[in-house]
């Protein structure tokens, strides 16, 4: 009985997926464009990508170790994080980028908060933004053998012309992971499938971005306008596999609905208003900071306390 009543700290399971099943599920349905990205940038891809993950992966084995608590390394959240974070930085950056951006990750935005569950932002995103203000020359930098010039996004903020259909295959520069939406959305499907994340919060976050970008983007509902913001800057990355984080998202259904239409309007303003080209990482973990006020004002009542049956 007594093991019964022990309540751990979110994300809870519901199902018989332990959380390592789950992360193990989320880094088969990244395979996809993990290996496109290794494929599309060469080998010192796949070196930042395998530099960031074994440093992730090794800050809290370290630090478990250190502060003697139980090892979790088995429960594959830090390959997760190591690896999202590898696939968020561009391809040419030096490998003390990805050492630096894992360790910060791990120890600052989730160990010393307690560990998974306890952390109020995306690790990965959160690792990125900070190697952003950091290191900005590098992490805007994605000239690399393959491509020369401003990403696809960069060119389209300038007036310039893009071609959308390599923007889909990943026939251009950015970030190791976001260029190739086929084969960002295949490892999504995945996941949709197993029922590890569902269209809530993805579906209404490019819905309301579709929305704002059409209204105030300046080339009204143009589709290629459209399709050219929906297969660049990280964006289809960024709602399907770390808005849908189970530690920083809501859990109420209609809290996920209101987050992710949150999401919508912040990465349409960054783009639309900024002055860079992205801004899904700086949407995604400013809305993890407004997730506890979300959840406060649509987490339903108890039940004869005045409020609705839940």
């Amino acid at each position: 009985m007594e093991g019964l009543m022990k309540v751990s700290s979110n994300p809870h399971v519901r199902s018989k997926l332990s959380t390592g099943k789950i992360m193990l599920a989320v880094i088969i349905a990244l395979l996809p464009t993990t290996v496109f990205g290794i494929w599309n940038f060469g080998a010192h891809a796949l070196i930042l990508v395998l530099v960031t993950v074994a440093s992730s992966v090794l800050t809290e084995l370290l630090y478990e170790l250190g502060m003697k608590k139980k090892v979790t390394i088995q429960d594959f959240s830090a390959v997760v994080t190591g690896l999202l974070l590898a696939l968020n930085l561009p391809p040419q950056a030096p490998w003390w980028i990805g050492v630096i951006g894992g360790v910060f990750a791990i120890l600052i935005v989730k160990m010393l908060f307690g560990g998974l569950g306890q952390n109020f932002m995306n690790p990965a995103l959160a690792a990125r933004c900070f190697l952003l203000i950091s290191f900005p020359a590098i992490m805007t930098n994605f000239e690399c053998d393959a491509y020369t010039g401003a990403t696809p996004l960069a060119e389209l903020k300038m007036g310039e012309s893009v071609n959308i259909f390599d923007m889909v295959i990943g026939k251009t520069g950015g970030t190791i992971g976001e260029t190739s939406m086929i084969a960002i959305v295949f490892g999504a499907c995945i996941l949709l499938l197993m029922g590890i994340i569902d269209l809530r919060i993805p579906g209404t976050y490019i819905l309301t971005f579709i929305i704002f970008i059409g209204l105030f983007g300046g080339h009204g509902f143009d589709a290629d306008f459209i399709s050219a913001h929906l297969a660049g800057g990280g964006l289809m990355l960024g709602a399907f596999f770390m808005a849908t984080d189970y530690v920083t998202r809501p859990i109420t259904k209609i809290g996920q609905v209101i987050y992710g239409a949150f999401l919508g309007i912040l990465t349409g303003i960054f783009r639309v208003f900024g002055a860079g080209a992205e801004g899904v990482s700086y949407a995604i973990i400013i809305a993890n900071l407004l997730v506890p006020l979300i959840e406060k004002v649509t987490y339903p009542r108890a039940f004869g306390r005045g409020g609705e049956r839940i």
